[in-house]
């Protein structure tokens, strides 16, 4: 199940309440902090199957949140556009397959150094919900729009003389 909770219709897009990202952010970090302190791959495969499965805009978290979670809150002051959220996930994936590379070669550096990475933006998160993920997607969409509004304004300025 999806964290969407309804569909903008005027977009299509499928729109998320904010608190459920930073409660699975949450979750994640409890999940990758067990990985580094125990040194052990299996919560970061975990994380990692479920990271791919939040990208697919079927998280597990949450699903938790919108059953147990969820029904105990108000509602949310707005909702949020699960694109970036979802680009954060595949951030995340990227990281955990860098850890779990790193363990199979046996690079613990790797192991933790990526381990690491995704716990503190987890963290980040969860605590002060700020996305990492979401931002440098944002960064990405506006310089991917820069080149088109170059276009758009040299085809104008040439349609003008």
């Amino acid at each position: 199940m999806s964290l969407a909770l309804r569909v903008d219709h005027r977009t299509a897009r499928p729109l998320v309440d904010p608190r459920a990202p930073r409660f699975a952010a949450a979750l994640t970090s409890v999940v990758l902090a067990a990985a580094l302190l125990s040194s052990s791959v299996w919560p970061l495969v975990v994380q990692a199957a479920i990271f791919a499965l939040g990208a697919a805009g079927k998280s597990p978290y949450g699903l938790v949140f919108a059953r147990l979670v969820r029904p105990r809150l108000g509602p949310p002051d707005a909702l949020e556009d699960t694109r970036p959220l979802r680009f954060a996930q595949q951030v995340g994936l990227g990281f955990a397959v860098l850890g779990l590379l790193g363990a199979a070669l046996g690079s613990t550096l790797l192991f933790l150094v990526a381990t690491g990475a995704a716990l503190a933006a987890a963290a980040l998160n969860a605590a002060f919900g700020i996305c990492l993920g979401c931002e440098a997607y944002l960064i990405l969409r506006r310089g991917a729009a820069i080149p088109r509004l170059v276009a758009r304004d040299q085809a104008l300025t040439r349609t003008e003389v």
